[in-house]
């Protein structure tokens, strides 16, 4: 089991999403960063859908009542298990008895924490991911508080040694992030100056901004008309326009239909590193044509697979050990054989 101390500053269960529901009105949820989500999993040899905690901004401190493997990844928050700094992007051993806490991100927004054999909170709608206005899935469908008591999936697969994710694997964190955008549905419903000035200059993320979707708040997108329609879907990423002309870019939490104009849509291969932003940050958006987000999202899962690849090599591997070491504000990936 694992024990809440400080649940930090917004921390939720989430896997990758509740599928399968949205024409019945049911949001997906899930992690707002799935190439990190996916990763902390797969570092522990677990499902990548397997059920993480999400932290956003501040970090939590955690009890382990049972010793296991753990992995993190996501942004940059200093890391410490019973006072020994530990490193992002890796897995290591937690023994019973001992406290991991997380403090303040220094780079990006959301980290992940996961456990070897996942999170095992009850599978509401095929997913144990927390959808908080609903009141849905997760521990009692609400962020974490302190005292909270989560149990800890069986695992039969042995570990045996940590593991660093070589930094060839890590997305690399932009102080202005460059969002790629598909133009569409309801492009027609926007002026020249209006689809112009989304591409024009950058975008402030708004302290309003949550899982929901991020307001943005930058230069104001001219509708030709209304800015409102008949409700539609809603998909991930999807930027509505309401009347007031700024920006709202749908995320993990989003309702499944909207009524306001849709400019476009940020592209599948540039949504973490929008999750990754936080309010005060700034974005700058570029437009794409379809084969360009298509070539995008071919070479997201290509980065996947790879990394997969990479780690099942490493777990098979015998008789070395990984290291991460940074020299001259360079980081090293470095294998020293044992013996």
């Amino acid at each position: 089991m694992l024990e809440v101390k400080e649940p930090g500053l917004f921390t939720t269960v989430q896997d990758l999403g509740r599928n399968g529901y949205q024409a019945y009105g049911m949001p997906v949820a899930g992690a707002m960063d799935e190439y990190a989500c996916k990763m902390a999993n797969r570092l522990l040899c677990n499902e990548p859908g397997a059920a993480v905690l999400e932290m956003t901004l501040l970090g939590g401190s955690f009890f382990f009542h049972q010793a296991c493997w753990v992995a993190v990844t996501g942004a940059a928050m200093p890391i410490s298990l019973d006072g020994k700094m530990q490193s992002n992007w890796s897995r290591f051993f937690v023994s019973a008895g001992s406290e991991l806490s997380f403090g303040y991100a220094e780079q990006g927004c959301r980290t992940y924490l996961a456990v070897q054999g996942g999170v095992e909170v009850p599978v509401i709608l095929g997913s144990r991911s927390t959808y908080t206005r609903g009141s849905i899935g997760g521990l009692n469908g609400r962020a974490l508080k302190t005292g909270d008591v989560l149990p800890l999936g069986a695992c039969d697969r042995r570990l045996e040694k940590p593991l660093f994710l070589p930094v060839s694997y890590i997305p690399i964190p932009e102080e202005r992030p460059l969002v790629r955008v598909l133009l569409g549905p309801q492009a027609e419903a926007f002026t020249d100056q209006g689809v112009a000035a989304l591409f024009s200059a950058d975008y402030e993320i708004s302290s309003e901004a949550d899982r929901m979707g991020y307001r943005l708040e930058g230069p104001v997108i001219e509708h030709v008309g209304k800015a409102d329609i008949i409700s539609d879907a809603l998909c991930l990423g999807a930027i509505q326009v309401p009347g007031h002309g700024q920006p709202i870019v749908m995320m993990a939490d989003r309702q499944t239909t909207g009524g306001y104009t849709k400019i476009g849509a940020v592209i599948g291969a540039d949504l973490g590193k929008l999750a990754q932003a936080k309010p005060g940050d700034q974005v700058r958006f570029v437009q794409c044509s379809d084969a360009e987000a298509v070539a995008a999202l071919r070479q997201m899962r290509s980065l996947e697979q790879s990394a997969a690849a990479w780690l099942a090599g490493a777990e098979e591997s015998k008789g070395s050990r990984q290291f991460r070491i940074v020299v001259a504000g360079a980081t090293y990936d470095v294998q020293v054989q044992e013996g």
